[in-house]
């Protein structure tokens, strides 16, 4: 799939205007090794923070902004990192007008690559109550006394549960890492796992994450991977998992994936981020 394309070798970047330069990859691919099916059993979304955007105005001037874009978990299709850092910088020679002519182009590209509505705002360089930094509420499971000799692929078998009670809380981990499948680079993110359900062992839980370290995939389907193995293995009445993902050339990836009713999550900034 990524053998004609420019993903994982040397890129010239360009600074004209070109769509052409995202890469679109099917959801269903990953979807049906974890044995997703139609209708999706979550909902959710993927934020993407872009801290590296500049085009020209009218009379040719630079400007720079921000942006966020929010693409909807039921898109047929994700973007690639790089081909959309390509794709984002083809702008910085391009003379496109007011922000808000470049909101509208983001919007109409992105939409179409991903197979579904994205939602994009831009934010001045200057705006300094943009993506606030703020911690994940939760309990911190990284410091366990726990012995860990197992490195990847997941297991799920690590998952489990004890009691009979409903509990509700949010665990957090900040050790998570998989790697990228095209590039095999370390890709970093802390985790939020919020549920009902009976009590989750921390123990495994924390063995299970750490299960990624040498896994290859992208970050929406790790996140999905998750929740997942979580929902089979743990039963939890409701549950949302939460990855928000360390900066690679201007851009940061926070999927999450949620039972109906949990709703969407704020877009925070981590201190890594």
């Amino acid at each position: 799939m990524f053998e004609d394309s420019l993903l994982g070798k040397p890129a010239e970047y360009t600074g004209r205007y070109d769509p052409r330069l995202l890469f679109p990859i099917a959801r269903a691919d990953a979807r049906e090794g974890l044995g997703i099916t139609e209708p999706l059993p979550f909902i959710g979304q993927d934020i993407w923070n872009a801290f590296e955007l500049s085009w020209l105005d009218k009379s040719g001037r630079p400007r720079a902004g921000l942006a966020e874009i929010v693409v909807r978990a039921d898109s047929s299709h994700i973007i690639e990192s790089k081909s959309f850092k390509l794709y984002l910088n083809s702008f910085n020679q391009t003379r496109v007008g007011d922000s808000e002519r470049l909101r509208q182009m983001l919007v109409q590209d992105l939409s179409e690559a991903c197979g579904a509505p994205v939602n994009v705002t831009l934010l001045p360089a200057t705006a300094n109550h943009a993506f606030p930094i703020d911690l994940f509420n939760g309990e911190v499971i990284d410091d366990l006394e726990v012995d860990i000799n197992y490195y990847g692929p997941p297991e799920p078998l690590y998952l489990s549960v004890s009691g009979d009670n409903q509990i509700s809380e949010s665990l957090v981990s900040h050790v998570f890492r998989s790697n990228c499948p095209v590039t095999n680079q370390p890709d970093w993110a802390s985790i939020q796992i919020r549920y009902l359900g009976r009590r989750i062992e921390r123990e495994g839980l924390l063995r299970y994450l750490v299960s990624y370290r040498t896994h290859n995939g992208f970050h929406e389907n790790c996140i999905e991977h998750i929740f997942m193995d979580l929902m089979r293995q743990c039963r939890p009445m409701q549950l949302s998992v939460y990855g928000r993902f360390t900066r690679r050339g201007g851009l940061d990836i926070n999927p999450y994936r949620c039972t109906e009713g949990m709703g969407m999550p704020g877009n925070i900034r981590l201190i890594r981020q």
